[in-house]
């Protein structure tokens, strides 16, 4: 009788590695390597079995695994300071980050879950009862008033007005909200890549002026990358994308 293991679903390699370490209680500072490499491997061979369309990024943390996990089998290198070098460091800040950021999802998730809670209802006074004014008796508002005391009260409102007003944000001047298209971005790129065989990602973003701009350039450059457009590589794990044109000149 074949038994079937159910494997539990995780949004990429670091958050199977997150969970790894909480169900081993380890600290995430002090990463027993050969341990969690060994227990990642188990979890990718099964769910090799099941879901090939997933492997690639999994496979690639497993390589980084075992590749920290043989540079820990080797004497420790020594920085600039003369201090001791921790393979693990570069895994542990991505990962502290990736906790982060989960973290900061959940508590949108729940703000957005508290915020379906709240409720509007229209207001349902009578007609008559809104429409009503109290009634002024002018003669009564208006006596012993004088354009002398008119203009002191004038003066007295535009002063609390200027008191209001922050004298430093004040000279900011004002700021435009920028807005970034998508198509406009694409067409940019086509023209940049035509003329630009190959280039780096991250040369591409010193020309984009906000982080808006820098998040509608990668999404131009998957599109691009969907449509056959472009090609692009990564020799190493969180290294610099590398981008080939496959349009013309």
């Amino acid at each position: 009788m074949e038994l079937t293991v159910k494997l539990e679903a995780f949004e990429g390699p670091l958050d199977l590695l997150l969970h790894l370490l909480d169900k081993n209680k380890v600290n995430i500072y002090d990463i027993p390597i050969v341990e969690i490499t060994s227990q990642y491997l188990d979890y990718i061979r099964e769910m090799q079995r099941q879901d090939l369309n997933i492997m690639s990024e999994f496979l690639v943390m497993a390589a980084t695994l075992i590749a920290i996990k043989s540079k820990m089998l080797l004497p420790k290198e020594v920085n600039e300071d003369g201090e001791e070098e921790d393979p693990r460091a570069e895994l542990v800040q991505k990962l502290l980050e990736y906790k982060m950021y989960k973290c900061m999802s959940f508590e949108l998730k729940d703000r957005q879950v508290d915020a379906g809670r709240v409720l509007y209802k229209e207001p349902t006074l009578p007609l008559e009862v809104q429409a009503y004014e109290e009634p002024v008796n002018l003669d009564e508002l208006m006596s012993g008033l004088s354009l002398h005391k008119l203009n002191n009260i004038f003066q007295s409102v535009m002063r609390r007005q200027e008191n209001k007003i922050d004298k430093v944000r004040a000279g900011f001047g004002k700021i435009e909200k920028e807005e970034v298209s998508l198509p406009e971005k694409m067409a940019y790129l086509q023209q940049y890549a035509a003329s630009h065989k190959h280039f780096r990602f991250r040369n591409l973003l010193k020309a984009q002026s906000s982080k808006m701009e820098i998040i509608v350039s990668f999404l131009a450059i998957l599109e691009l990358m969907k449509m056959g457009k472009i090609t692009i590589s990564q020799k190493e794990l969180f290294d610099d994308i590398e981008i080939v044109s496959n349009m013309a000149a």
